[in-house]
């Protein structure tokens, strides 16, 4: 029997082909035959809201660190506009019954139990919270309509903190860390079983939420810092504190995050992507670590090429020594684990 697949993070939901996520397309990475073709039986799918193209390029410091400024702040009037079209799509999908909206981990559980794939199961995430409200209203609209995962910050400041800007050559201590609006929407989200992802948030940040002991600490698409030092990659305390609390890191596909050069280059392979589950893995656990890929928001291995093409790194995890357990940890019982915890059935 092949290994089920659960990916923790992408942007299908705004990707260029998302109007044909259930019949196909040969654009982008995610949509549902290419999924079924790779045992991805379900995933995180973001909503996301782009700044206003920033057009200054990455530039290198004195101390050699390639630097690009913060995204633009995103209005939030905009921010609701978007987010809800994005969210839209989706519901579209579930009533057409083409996928099913996780809202419980039944719903996770259902989607995994059948011996062969059927209709996949998507978690319906903000990646940026600023169609949020700083009082929080919105935050119980979008729990009522099947929210169940949010990122507080993309790579830009908002209401409830600094997301960290793409810095190449250093770590993730970018800046300050949450705003009071930013604890009491981490905090909230923990009483109503919105998991609440790292990914994005600086050190500060990360650290500010530890303090709050909300639940498993998870990083939804990232890499190791020993590894590739760049802003979006976790240090060894962070990846520590993770372990500690039970949580995960969610391994992202994007070459230039994983390369020790940070080079947007395709042709690297599919090793990288294995490389730092290695890393992880042995640092603190197999058990909290997992797959994050960021597909149709980043360039992943062309060996991979997509969702399709998912089978491929489950058998390099093989050819790396991780057996037939560990595979089906990394592959999807660490993120059914993590789910369950911060979800409230």
């Amino acid at each position: 029997m092949e290994i089920p697949i659960f990916d923790g993070h992408n942007d299908a939901l705004t990707a260029e082909h998302h109007g044909q996520l259930a019949s196909g397309s040969d654009q982008g990475h995610v949509d549902f035959p290419r999924m079924r073709a790779g045992g991805m039986r379900g995933g995180i799918f973001a909503v996301f809201s782009e700044s206003a193209r920033n057009p200054v390029r990455l530039r290198r410091g004195e101390d050699g660190v390639l630097r690009r400024p913060f995204a633009s702040p995103l209005p939030h009037a905009r921010a609701v506009d978007a987010a809800a079209t994005a969210a839209g799509r989706l519901f579209a999908l579930e009533r057409a019954g083409e996928v099913t909206i996780a809202r419980g981990i039944a719903d996770f559980d259902d989607a995994f139990a059948a011996p062969e794939m059927g209709t996949p199961v998507a978690v319906l995430h903000l990646e940026g919270a600023e169609a949020i409200d700083p009082e929080l209203a919105a935050l119980e609209l979008w729990y009522a309509a099947g929210l169940r995962s949010l990122g507080p910050v993309w790579s830009r400041p908002n209401a409830f903190g600094s997301g960290v800007p793409f810095w190449f050559g250093a770590g993730p201590d970018t800046g300050p860390g949450l705003t009071p609006a930013g604890r009491r929407l981490v905090s909230r989200c923990a009483e109503l079983g919105v998991l609440v992802d790292l990914a994005h948030l600086n050190e500060a940040g990360f650290w500010d939420v530890a303090a709050l002991e909300p639940g498993p600490l998870v990083c939804s698409h990232a890499g190791a810092c020993e590894l590739a030092l760049t802003s979006r990659n976790l240090t060894d305390a962070q990846l520590d504190a993770i372990r500690d609390s039970g949580g995960l890191v969610g391994i992202v596909f994007a070459v230039y995050f994983l390369d020790p050069r940070f080079r947007v280059d395709p042709e690297l392979g599919i090793s990288l992507i294995v490389d730092h589950i290695r890393y992880v893995a042995d640092r603190i656990g197999v058990e909290h670590v997992a797959l994050g890929s960021d597909f149709d928001g980043t360039t992943v291995p062309a060996a991979l090429g997509s969702a399709a093409g998912l089978g491929l790194l489950i058998a390099a995890l093989a050819q790396a020594g991780f057996d037939r357990g560990e595979r089906e940890a990394i592959a999807w019982r660490n993120w059914r684990r993590v789910l369950d915890a911060w979800w409230r059935d």
